[in-house]
């Protein structure tokens, strides 16, 4: 008896802890402002002229609108990328609606661009949506090479 009482408890706290572990961990595609983009990709405040990449990662960032069809396409395309170059890949989005000025500054007129961002060079963009292994061509090659 007493051991079933304990094997009960024992259960129920795993359970517990199974239900309260952080899943945040797991890789996501990172959502941009234009300050969080000063941060993490490019000062263009301090050097409008010349592209400095401020990643640790090369990254790929995503120009979407909620109301794009083809952007819905993409979207998880970019959490798979996210997920499947965890670590070596840094995978962001922008909101071409919320962030008006980062969309002037790179000329994005159609939707979904798709800016590659290699550790070393000059920034690669992509306008119009692309399929998985595309996406994944020019990573392999371009961007992890």
């Amino acid at each position: 008896m007493k051991k079933s009482i304990f094997f009960a408890i024992f259960i129920l706290f795993a359970g517990v802890n199974l239900l309260a572990q952080d899943k945040t961990t797991e890789p996501k595609v990172q959502h941009l402002t234009y300050k969080e983009f000063i941060d993490k990709i490019w000062d263009l405040e301090k050097s409008p002229k010349e592209f400095i990449f401020k990643g640790e990662t090369p990254a790929i960032v995503d120009f979407y609108a909620d109301w794009c069809g083809p952007c819905r396409k993409v979207g998880p395309i970019m959490e798979k990328l996210a997920k499947d170059y965890d670590g070596r890949l840094s995978v962001y989005k922008i909101n071409v609606d919320k962030e008006k000025e980062l969309s002037a500054i790179f000329q994005v007129r159609s939707i979904p661009t798709v800016i590659f961002i290699p550790m070393q060079g000059q920034p690669m963009m992509q306008v119009g949506a692309m399929s998985e292994s595309e996406y994944r061509k020019v990573v392999d090659e371009r961007l992890l090479k």
